[in-house]
C-alpha cells in the first residue's frame, strides 16, 4: 500500500513539475528575448533537463525508500532516469 501512495505522490509531482518546467523554460527564454528556431531549441532542452532532475529526485526518493547506498543507489538511480526519460 505505500509503495502505491508512493507511485501516485510521484506521477502527481512529475506531472506538476512538467507544467511548472513549461513556464519557466518560456520565461528564461523571454527573458534571454530568443525567438524562433532559437526559442524552440531553447525549450525542448530546458525542458528535457527539467524532466531528468524531476525523474532523478524520484528516482532518489525510491533508492531511499530501498535504502540502497554507495555504488547500488548509483547504479539503481542512472537505470532508473534512464527509463523515466524515455
Amino acid at each position: 500500500m505505500k509503495k502505491i501512495v508512493f507511485a501516485v505522490v510521484a506521477l502527481f509531482l512529475l506531472g506538476q513539475s512538467a507544467y511548472a518546467a513549461d513556464e519557466a523554460c518560456e520565461a528564461k527564454a523571454t527573458e534571454k528575448k530568443l525567438a524562433g528556431a532559437a526559442k524552440n531549441s531553447f525549450i525542448k532542452k530546458c525542458e528535457k533537463d527539467a524532466k531528468i532532475a524531476a525523474a532523478k529526485a524520484s528516482c532518489d526518493a525510491k533508492a531511499a525508500e530501498k535504502s540502497l547506498k554507495g555504488a547500488a543507489k548509483n547504479s539503481f538511480t542512472k537505470k532508473c532516469v534512464t527509463d523515466a526519460s524515455k
